[in-house]
């Protein structure tokens, strides 16, 4: 029996539907998450960008910078333990903020050099890679896995892309996936 077009479900999203591998699907899904923030923000004039929307009080650019310092905190301060700033001086409103004079591309750039430096420590890791003492975590009973950090890093992408679905709709009307 076939199905009526409008009842064929969608392709998947995020890797290949052959891909089985935990390490490949967790990097996939996240690479799926941090491409989608991309695709939200697409086409947005700057003042749209950056104005925060109300209720919520933050904008969409605003957002983009909020992931990079989790991106930082999690994996350069997490799991690398390197010896970075992790929280922006001034709090959530630094951190989640855009002053004026910001260009959007300054954000963006620093946003996809986290993502990069993720990627680079993590890229020769295994998910059971215990994160190193020294950094967030001072212990090695409080260090996570990999595997943890990067599924908690996945369920943060995907609150706030689905969050974004609902502020791009108020904004401008578009759709999220």
């Amino acid at each position: 029996m076939t199905m009526p077009p409008e009842r064929v479900p969608a392709v998947l999203d995020g890797p290949g539907v052959q891909v089985s591998d935990p390490r490949e699907l967790l990097l996939g899904y996240l690479d799926w998450y941090r491409d989608a923030l991309m695709r939200k923000i697409s086409g947005l004039p700057d003042e749209r960008l950056r104005a925060p929307v109300e209720p919520l009080g933050w904008s969409p650019l605003g957002l983009v910078k909020h992931l990079g310092w989790v991106e930082r905190r999690w994996i350069r301060w997490g799991f690398a333990a390197e010896n970075v700033v992790a929280y922006p001086p001034g709090g959530d409103e630094a951190e989640w903020g855009v002053p004026n004079g910001q260009p959007a591309g300054e954000i963006l750039a620093a946003y996809h050099d986290e993502v990069s430096r993720s990627r680079a420590l993590i890229a020769e890791a295994a998910l059971d890679d215990r994160a190193r003492v020294g950094g967030r975590f001072p212990t090695p009973e409080q260090a996570p896995t990999l595997g943890r950090i990067l599924f908690h890093l996945l369920q943060e992408y995907a609150r706030h892309v689905g969050q974004l679905d609902v502020v791009r709709e108020l904004l401008d009307g578009q759709k999220g996936e």
